[in-house]
């Protein structure tokens, strides 16, 4: 396969993943009374993210997400022409992934949306889906600029993406990521946050990216 080919699949397969491994996860944990917790979502969270980095991440660099996408390009790690492959790509695996949770692992927990805790002021919840964005974007441009391997590199990023989850999911619903907020939002037919997790996370990758280019720079 060419690169692009290889690009859209790794692209479209890992996010697909994710998608199921994340709402797939509150999904079964709601089909139970929600007696496994947010502990069990969280490692489920770090499992499966950790798993499609090691498989995908040669392909792709793993993005699985419209708001890493942006923060790669920022950062100079991605030409700006192959952001519409990656959007497609992560679109289509998204919603395929939700499809997949709907008909398999059950209709429940609203198909695992992010759902913000209201009992928080909104600035409170932007900011928390920002800062959880700004530690995953950091800690990905951190291990590319370590070059560590790609086991390496998805124990990081999925803890990191765990312990976000753990922490935040309580107050903004820890998305971090545009597609894996709309798929779910799309089956179900509830919109109302959405404007939360596509504008959030894309800041909380920019910033990190911003300051990777400025030390980069200084460096040089």
């Amino acid at each position: 396969m060419n690169s692009k080919i290889s690009i859209f699949v790794a692209e479209l397969l890992g996010t697909f993943g994710l998608v199921v491994a994340a709402t797939g996860s509150i999904v079964y944990d709601g089909s139970l009374g929600n007696s496994l917790g947010l502990g069990f979502i969280s490692m489920m969270h770090f499992a499966g993210l950790a798993f499609l980095v090691l498989v995908f991440g040669r392909y792709s660099m793993a993005h699985f997400n419209p708001a890493v996408t942006v923060g790669f390009a920022v950062s100079g790690h991605l030409k700006i022409g192959l952001i519409p492959l990656y959007l497609t790509a992560q679109a289509i695996g998204a919603i395929s992934g939700s499809i997949f949770v709907k008909y398999v692992i059950g209709n429940y927990s609203l198909l695992g949306m992010n759902l913000p805790n209201l009992k928080y002021s909104v600035p409170t919840i932007f900011l928390t889906e920002m800062l959880a964005t700004i530690f995953l974007m950091g800690a990905i441009l951190i291990v590319i600029s370590l070059k560590k391997n790609a086991l390496i590199s998805g124990i990081v990023i999925g803890g990191v993406v765990a312990l976000d989850v753990l922490f935040f999911a309580s107050i903004s619903g820890a998305s971090m990521n545009p597609m894996r907020s709309l798929a779910p939002a799309i089956l179900v037919g509830v919109y109302d946050d959405l404007w939360l997790y596509w504008t959030a996370p894309f800041l909380g990758s920019i910033i990190p990216a911003v300051i990777f280019v400025i030390m980069s720079r200084r460096k040089m």
